[in-house]
């Protein structure tokens, strides 16, 4: 028998395939296609305190092996997602993950409050919507004059905190392949109380209409998803895994069990699939097939057999 289950921040997944925040909205459309019941789990849509109505003009442009977004957090805000959506969340059979940006610390702080009251809330009536809170430090933090958090060690650290303090749920962080020290970083946040860790992000990138002379995207930059980054990002995955104590999220053009494989030979306790959402409408249903194949061709019966061995 093929044992797939795993586990983050005492977190049992049934397996590692976990779909990305911003790929995969809240389940909704994807769980018209395939069972959500078979998948890890889900890191829904970036939410912020407030809505975001996101950037202007064109958001997402295809390049080779992946793509460029730039989308802006559109999100419907986290009063909302809890009003709305967490009643179709409580119905999902697999672990459901909130992933909380902000523009401020306070933002961070007060949307951290309302996700805790709200589980609070619901569990006393016996049910369960979200199970781990994801981090999203890579946004832009406009008191610090547009450095994101997640560049910055000291600036990263004081969200951390605070964050930590407003919740009791579990809690990741992800992290930015900008950062200064990405080792120095992800030591900050397994110091400051992290549960677990997230990385990579998308990596800064452009792309230029050599008719129109300008950049495509109105932001000028955009963030590279895909798999053109994934060998930088099982890099990361493996410099940050030989430094710290607590599981490991890998993400980053991951569209084969292979490239499932490669990451959790890196140090990666379960996965994040992102792009190949869209490449792929039955992503998560076909990667966790194919893990299973590789897994019996290479008689292989457990993932702990082989997570981190390099």
């Amino acid at each position: 028998m093929i044992d797939l289950s795993c586990e983050v921040a005492g977190i049992p997944f049934k397996n590692p395939v976990v779909m990305a925040s911003g790929t995969f909205g809240f389940g909704r459309e994807y769980g018209k296609l395939y069972d959500l019941s078979k998948i890890g789990g889900i890191s829904g849509k970036g939410l912020t305190l407030h809505p975001k109505a996101g950037n202007e003009g064109l958001r997402v442009f295809e390049t080779p092996s992946g793509m460029l977004n730039s989308v802006g957090l559109e999100n419907p805000g986290v009063p909302y997602f809890l009003e709305h959506e967490c009643s179709y969340w409580e119905t999902l059979d697999t672990v459901r993950i909130a992933n909380l940006g902000g523009n401020c610390l306070d933002d961070y702080i007060q949307g951290a409050i309302l996700i805790q009251e709200d589980h609070d809330k619901r569990k006393a009536l016996g049910r369960v919507a979200v199970d781990m809170i994801e981090l999203n430090i890579s946004c832009p933090n406009v008191k610090e004059g547009g450095i994101a958090y997640g560049v910055k060690t000291l600036a990263a650290q004081e969200v951390v905190r605070q964050v930590r303090s407003a919740t009791s749920l579990p809690l990741t962080v992800k992290l930015s392949p900008g950062a200064e020290n990405l080792v120095e970083m992800a030591l900050m946040c397994e110091n400051e109380g992290a549960d677990a860790l997230s990385l990579i992000n998308t990596i800064s990138g452009m792309k230029i209409d050599v008719r129109r002379r300008s950049s495509v995207f109105r932001n000028a930059y955009a963030g590279l998803s895909g798999p053109a980054i994934k060998p930088i990002a099982l890099r990361m995955v493996h410099q940050v895994a030989q430094h710290v104590n607590i599981p490991i999220m890998g993400m980053g053009g991951i569209v084969s069990a292979t490239d499932i494989i490669e990451f959790i030979m890196a140090g990666a306790a379960v996965v994040q699939v992102g792009t190949y959402n869209f490449m792929n409408l039955r992503a998560g249903q076909d990667l966790i097939e194919g893990l299973e194949q590789f897994m019996q061709e290479e008689n292989i019966k457990s993932l702990d057999e082989i997570r981190g061995i390099l």
